[in-house]
């Protein structure tokens, strides 16, 4: 069903991986990365729940060798949502991930090595439904193009993910997604619109080796919402050198300040100023902690003066506005209580409660 988001989405293929849609104008989803040992199942299985928890509708594990790809299918049966296999160079791991029952394999059908290794692969994921990702970034860039048009070029983006794509569709192979994620989010941006404009299939966006949590999150931001608001990109992953649940929590926020999300707790809040008469920064901060877990969708106002923050506050579903000592509940536009500023937050993360019916722990 094609929703009625704000921003006008390309159009692309769907391609079915498990139970999650990417594509075809289905919710853009969310992906993550594990960064335990995949021999340690115990360990990879625990944070795969724990993205999973955090909202994340993929998860992607490493299969750095034969000792990894013998430890999927364990792994497969504990986790009954979307997995993929994140494969280079070495055929035969794609070929276990395929037969452990993973949902998507990530591979760059040129360095796998020989045709028939690449046509052994297509065929079994072809076989068994599993799509392919192509991910082409600044570090797997081939020779010949980086040659031909430099490191940070789009073109060279472009006609590398093309060239893998065309490698498949040879082969008569056509479940395919793609990916061009750059560290320069100029590159990353006019080479997702280079390729959005040369074929139909789904695309995977994200600025590769972002940084840190603080640097990555904002480069990231730009980078990936900038793509997302001329309308291409179906699903994402925000990478990160922090815990992988960083990672989720930016995308959906990244989703919402888009506008193309319908779920999730969002906490607008003023900055602060000379006419804050309340301490708001580490209530704002510990209301947006609680309700990070919330899937419902609702904009929780949480204002420090009595100037603007009562008429900022009635824009929100839900929120409070304090000023010396003392603040007012308001709830779709109207003052339903008023509190001492100690009793702000309880009252307020009682009301979302009942209007989510989502408990929070407090």
């Amino acid at each position: 069903m094609q929703l009625d988001y704000p921003v006008q989405r390309r159009k692309s293929r769907a391609v079915k991986v498990g139970d999650v849609i990417i594509g075809g104008g289905f919710p853009i989803s969310i992906q993550s990365m594990t960064t335990a040992d995949t021999r340690d199942v115990a360990a990879t299985v625990g944070q795969i729940n724990q993205l999973f928890d955090a909202g994340c509708d993929i998860v992607r594990l490493s299969v750095l060798n034969h000792d990894a790809a013998d430890k999927l299918k364990e792994i497969r049966g504990q986790v009954s949502r979307p997995l993929v296999a994140d494969i280079h160079f070495q055929y035969r791991l794609a070929l276990k991930a395929i037969a452990a029952g993973f949902d998507k394999i990530r591979i760059n059908p040129g360095n796998i090595g020989a045709e028939w290794k690449v046509r052994e692969v297509a065929s079994a994921a072809k076989g068994t439904g599993v799509p392919i990702r192509i991910g082409v970034n600044s570090g797997s860039l081939p020779k010949d193009l980086l040659e031909k048009y430099g490191r940070d070029e789009p073109q060279a983006f472009t006609e590398a993910a093309l060239r893998e794509a065309a490698v498949l569709e040879d082969m008569d192979f056509h479940d395919i997604i793609i990916s061009v994620k750059s560290t320069d989010t100029h590159t990353a941006f006019w080479s997702y619109h280079m390729l959005a404009e040369k074929c139909d299939y789904p695309l995977h966006v994200g600025i590769t080796e972002a940084g840190t949590l603080q640097t990555g999150s904002i480069k990231s931001a730009v980078g990936i919402g900038a793509i997302l608001l001329t309308g291409i990109g179906d699903t994402l992953r925000v990478s990160l050198t922090a815990d992988p649940v960083h990672e989720v929590r930016v995308a959906r926020q990244i989703l919402a300040a888009c506008q193309l999300t319908r779920e999730g707790v969002e906490v607008i809040s003023c900055p602060t100023c000379g006419r804050c008469q309340i301490d708001l920064i580490p209530l704002a901060e510990s209301i947006e902690k609680k309700t990070r877990h919330i899937r419902a969708r609702l904009k929780v106002a949480v204002m420090g003066c009595a100037v603007n923050g009562p008429g900022e506050a009635s824009a929100a579903d839900v929120g409070i506005a304090g000023g010396e000592g003392k603040g007012i509940l308001i709830k779709k536009g109207e003052i339903i209580k008023r509190l001492d500023e100690s009793e702000l937050e309880k009252a307020l993360l009682d009301e979302i409660e009942t209007m989510t019916g989502e408990s929070i722990e407090r």
